[in-house]
């Protein structure tokens, strides 16, 4: 199967949208066909040996329309050219609505001028100047319907298709008004030829000129808003197109030259310098930069690139100067995926706009109908061929189904704009519909909750040790492991700048760790069977604690130096800081939590403790996690499964919607319906209030389309005439019908104004309030707090500032931060505390001065070790 785009052309309503469908969905091949009215575009999946793209084309050409293959490979050029299209649309647009308005407003003045006292050259004035009066109107009206002739050429070419449209209703409404102008002017001559003064006053008085031209001039001023709103839709997507750099500085034979980004290949040296945006995605080779990532992850801190850090295009290098390899290049980089995503998106048609299309593939016919039955009957009842004309004609120009069309692609194009703009890509307008029911949330455990890799979470030296002669021994003795516990443990000792050394006679010993020499010396790593194997006494307190970690789902790992121990290094699988902020706003917004993980339960239960999933289940293999799903769908629920897409392809594809997480790799891609650029479960949530709030104006967009017609329409027809009346002159129903459209855009726009709703960090008196587990040390959760919120607090005035940080072992979990600020904050002197996990400090702000010893004893009685005191 193929699935190939087309632009469609002469599409006015969603009338048309429904007729090109049923044209493309008849013909032998095409399993799916999806046409959208306000990107003008068909999406078709067909059978390449049994249909050929030139079939659809003519297929589309035979329902009264026309069509061509989307051209083109280069996505952001694709965009570009659709901008560049729309306002080329615009500018015709506005040339047309120029030229009307220019003959509409002295037509007006003369067939309408006498009711506001405005006076008219003496030759058009009384009966004499009854026929000059009428043929000016004609010729004023000639320019109007020649600029605006296209509704004529679309209306009437469907029409005698057999798929009237809403150009239809347009044309067969101003079409009635001019003839019959006309004929009152021939009717006219008449009457002066045979002297009837009063007669020929009367037709003066009746023609329609001015109710044609308007009705034209309405349409088109309201097509100008519409298309204008339509334009800011996509403005989100255009951004996307315009963030792709035009040149890239590329290093050859030792030279940098500028060259255009389509001449980039897979392997180049690429240059790039501070303010520069990066050309392509690669790999840093030389240098060091902060890299503003926001346009792609949605992310607004700058993030440290360094040598073999990936880059993505398009993310701006703020500071530093950077050497990169080219690794994707044109259709294959980041940029150029998540406009093709959100292109796609845009392009696709919810589950709920089928009702809309339904509705509008019987529409049209239907309202030509009425407009005749309401002539006849009006004719019938003895009130003039004048009254049952405009009342045919309101009822055609009031109908026009514009609102009906548009009331679901505005709303799914802005929120998937919005949505990509916060790292969210929807694959289809299908997964927004579908995620606003989710009721049920299914997490991978690694990559998603967690970090993805072992990190050190404890280091507690033994006696007669210290923390940094056991990094110091551990490191240098793990580096030669290429066990990625031990790789953890390296990682940490480089981030302290630990010098290490160097290890000879490195052994493993099976079901045990590992053994080597340091200035001739035996260093083990290990677990505990590994020391009594070797006949090394262990303390007592090492051992508790050794124990508790291993509850907690945490790995404790044994050192011993000279034949004592050095002491105990816990590694884990951090959890990520925003996970159970993640977890406890999704079970506020009424949503279950799952977690499925091939780890043991007792690292499970540990996960579960610290972020409140709602249920775990442990030693899942990834078949079992797509069952678990059904089982899930089984019992009724809507269930959303997040994963990293690399392993959980079976549970993505399984899931109502599939949700990769991560940097938006292939697997994840081809697998999953939503796309998060950042490893960030709370931009889970962003997603779900995002796809509601869509699903919200597409609601309101849908009932006020078809509530408006449901209301025009009789009133159009003169159904309350009789009883109160209330019936429409046909300029103020094309006026409405224009108000129609540009109000359901312009609600559809209001989804720019969308911002994720998050709690925020807890206080810290909440954080105190967790659960007793998290208490001291013993806590294998990492959660991140701001330590930029110190900044929002403000001293009192006249106050003496000073700003200490407290270097602290121990703290692990968001709980843990909340005991050390609350102890912090009891100490006299001290305005204000803020712990930092990631950094294992403390912040403390002084209002006086405190002494360093003073400020450790607080936190050393709160559960904690300082490891060291100085000025900020």
């Amino acid at each position: 199967m193929k699935k190939e785009r087309f632009d469609v052309t002469g599409m006015s309503c969603s009338a048309c949208s429904a007729r090109v469908q049923r044209a493309v969905s008849g013909l032998d091949g095409v399993s799916e066909a999806g046409v959208n009215l306000l990107t003008n575009s068909m999406n078709v999946v067909f059978d390449e040996k049994r249909l050929s793209s030139e079939a659809i084309v003519e297929a589309v050409r035979a329902a009264g329309y026309g069509a061509s293959v989307h051209g083109g490979s280069q996505v952001p050029t694709k965009a570009k050219t659709g901008s560049e299209a729309a306002e080329e649309e615009l500018r015709d647009m506005r040339r047309r609505l120029i030229v009307s308005f220019v003959f509409l407003v002295p037509l007006c003045i003369v067939s309408m001028g006498h009711m506001v006292g405005l006076s008219l050259p003496s030759f058009m004035c009384g009966s004499s100047g009854a026929l000059a009066r009428a043929f000016t109107q004609f010729l004023l009206t000639l320019p109007v319907v020649f600029v605006n002739f296209k509704y004529y050429r679309v209306g009437f070419k469907t029409l005698f298709a057999g798929a009237p449209n809403m150009d239809s209703l347009i044309a067969i409404g101003s079409g009635a008004a001019v003839v019959s102008g006309i004929g009152a002017i021939y009717a006219l001559g008449a009457a002066l030829g045979r002297g009837d003064m009063a007669g020929a006053e009367h037709l003066a008085s009746n023609l329609y000129f001015e109710s044609a031209a308007m009705i034209l001039t309405l349409i088109t001023l309201g097509k100008f808003f519409e298309a204008r709103a339509k334009g800011r839709t996509a403005d989100a997507i255009a951004g996307l197109a315009r963030l792709a750099p035009k040149t890239a500085t590329v290093v050859r034979e030792g030279k940098e030259v500028q060259i255009s980004i389509d001449d980039v290949r897979v392997g180049d040296r690429l240059v790039v310098k501070a303010g520069e945006r990066v050309p392509v995605d690669g790999v840093v080779i030389e240098g060091s930069a902060f890299v503003d990532e926001s346009a792609i992850t949605g992310e607004s801190a700058p993030v440290e690139k360094l040598a073999g850090s990936q880059v993505t295009g398009a993310s701006i290098n703020q500071s530093g100067h950077l050497l990169m390899r080219a690794v994707r290049v044109g259709d294959d980089t980041t940029l150029a995926q998540i406009i093709r995503l959100v292109d796609e998106a845009v392009s696709s048609k919810a589950p709920i706009a089928r009702l809309a299309d339904t509705v509008s593939g019987i529409f049209v016919p239907v309202v030509i109908v009425i407009a005749l039955a309401a002539a006849v009957v009006w004719l019938l009842l003895g009130y003039g061929i004048e009254f049952a004309l405009s009342t045919a004609i309101s009822v055609l120009v009031i109908s026009c189904p514009c609102a009906l069309g548009l009331a679901t692609p505005t709303a799914i194009m802005v929120g998937t704009g919005r949505g990509a703009l916060n790292g969210i890509l929807f694959k289809s307008a299908e997964a927004i519909e579908t995620l606003h029911r989710i009721d049920t949330v299914v997490l991978d455990k690694t990559g998603t909750v967690t970090e993805g890799r072992p990190e050190v979470t404890d280091i507690v030296p033994g006696p007669g040790s210290s923390v940094e002669a056991l990094l110091v021994i551990a490191a240098s003795l793990e580096k030669l492991s290429e066990h990625p516990l031990g790789g953890a443990i390296v990682r940490e000792a480089e981030q302290k700048k630990q010098i290490l050394h160097r290890v000879a006679g490195f052994v493993q010993i099976p079901g045990q760790g590992i053994s080597g020499e340091i200035d001739g010396k035996r260093c083990l790593a290990g677990n505990r069977a590994m020391l009594d194997a070797q006949d090394i006494a262990c303390d007592s307190g090492l051992d508790v604690r050794a124990k508790a970690f291993a509850e907690e789902g945490k790995t404790p790992i044994y050192f011993a130096f000279d034949g004592r121990v050095l002491g105990v290094i816990a590694v884990s699988d951090a959890i990520k800081s925003t996970s159970a902020q993640a977890v406890s706003e999704l079970a506020g917004m009424g949503i279950e939590t799952v977690m499925l993980t091939g780890d043991n339960a007792r690292t499970a239960a540990a996960v579960q403790r610290q972020t409140g999933i709602g249920r775990v289940l442990a030693q899942v293999l990834p078949q079992d996690k797509e069952r678990e799903i059904r089982a899930l769908q089984s019992r009724g629920h809507k269930v959303a499964m997040v994963g990293d897409g690399i392993n959980d392809a079976p549970a993505l594809a399984r899931a109502d919607v599939g949700v990769a997480i991560g940097a938006g790799t292939d697997i994840a891609i081809d697998s999953a319906d939503v796309v998060l650029m950042r490893s960030d479960l709370l931009d889970v949530v962003t997603a779900i209030q995002l796809g509601r709030a869509v699903m919200r104006t597409l609601r309101e967009n849908l009932f006020w389309a078809f509530f408006y017609n449901c209301i025009g329409i009789p009133i159009a027809a003169g159904v309350f005439y009789t009883s109160w009346g209330l019936t429409l002159n046909p300029m103020i129903a094309a006026a409405a019908m224009s108000f129609s459209s540009v109000s359901v855009v312009s609600n559809a726009l209001r989804l720019r104004l969308f911002k994720p709703q998050h709690k925020g960090t807890a206080s810290a008196s909440d954080r105190q309030a967790g659960p007793a587990c998290c208490a001291a040390s013993l806590c294998p959760v990492s959660v991140n707090s701001d330590p930029a919120n110190s900044e929002n607090i403000q001293p009192k005035q006249g106050s003496t500032v000073m700003k200490k940080i407290i270097s602290i072992n121990g703290m692990q979990c968001s709980h843990c931060t909340g005991s050390v600020e609350k102890a912090l904050r009891a100490v006299p002197g001290v305005s204000d505390a803020v712990a930092d996990l990631a950094a294992r400090t403390a912040t403390v702000t002084l209002s006086s001065d405190v002494a360093d010893e003073t400020l450790s004893a607080a936190v050393t009685n709160a559960g904690f070790t300082v490891t060291g005191v100085q000025k900020a």
